[in-house]
């Protein structure tokens, strides 16, 4: 099928060269064709999008907006960095690493996704910023999710269990380099940890998203990106709808 997602004249001047350490027409092609424009219309239109969310129902709580973006990104923008994988830390019952890995099968050969999780429930928390309990979030059957993908011939999809401290950098040693991360970690802790571990295996230009810092509940996860991205790399989002999503310099 053929994609056009449109934007109105009025935005003719925003720059569609680097500024910043991102592309601010890319970002807004995105953001307002999922907000106003047409890449709803255009996602559910397309069989890829459409398998890929089938493939992944029932196993995630990712917005079907989030969903769309993830998959343009993939679809379009991901494949022409250099190459590398895509990483997701926070897992849990493995949807969204479902989708991420049915969709570069057609876009990106070669691309592989790692899911991090103690698919266990949820590490320690500070309850002074994260309105979340150790242990939420559990009951995640690891070997069903594991057959599940080998059924649908997910061969490129793999899981690492255990607290990301134990398992990322040895994992992402042994992956390589990464094109996309998408952090989906509800606390403060987690979403430091994830981003600090990957930063260094992201080819220039990656795409680092995050699915909860926007959320009311999830201020500790802002906060992270605020002290991380924001103070201390001095990164520039990209997108800040439907979620976060910024540039690796």
């Amino acid at each position: 099928m053929e994609w056009d997602l449109k934007l109105p004249g009025r935005y003719r001047g925003i720059s569609q060269e680097n500024r910043k350490g991102r592309n601010p027409f890319e970002g807004l092609l995105r953001a307002y064709g999922l907000e106003r424009g047409n890449a709803k219309e255009l996602c559910e239109a397309d069989p890829l999008f459409r398998e890929a969310v089938t493939l992944a129902a029932g196993r995630s709580f990712l917005a079907r907006t989030s969903a769309m973006n993830i998959f343009m990104l993939l679809k379009f923008f991901a494949p022409r960095l250099p190459a590398g994988h895509i990483v997701e830390f926070g897992s849990y019952l493995g949807g969204s690493a479902i989708l991420m890995a049915r969709i570069p099968q057609e876009t990106m050969p070669g691309a592989r996704v790692v899911g991090f999780d103690t698919f266990s429930g949820m590490p320690a928390t500070d309850p002074s910023i994260d309105a979340h309990f150790e242990g939420e979030h559990p009951g995640a059957d690891l070997d069903a999710l594991r057959a599940y993908a080998a059924q649908k011939n997910l061969s490129n999809l793999d899981f690492v269990q255990g607290m990301f401290e134990d398992t990322a950098e040895a994992a992402l040693d042994a992956l390589g380099p990464v094109a996309l991360v998408h952090i989906d970690c509800d606390i403060f802790s987690s979403v430091a940890f994830s981003y600090d571990v990957v930063k260094k295996y992201l080819v220039p230009g990656a795409y680092i998203v995050f699915d909860d810092p926007l959320y009311g509940h999830c201020l500790s996860a802002f906060e992270a990106v605020e002290d991380r991205l924001v103070q201390r790399d001095r990164l520039h989002a990209e997108q800040v709808y439907p979620h976060l999503v910024f540039r690796a310099l």
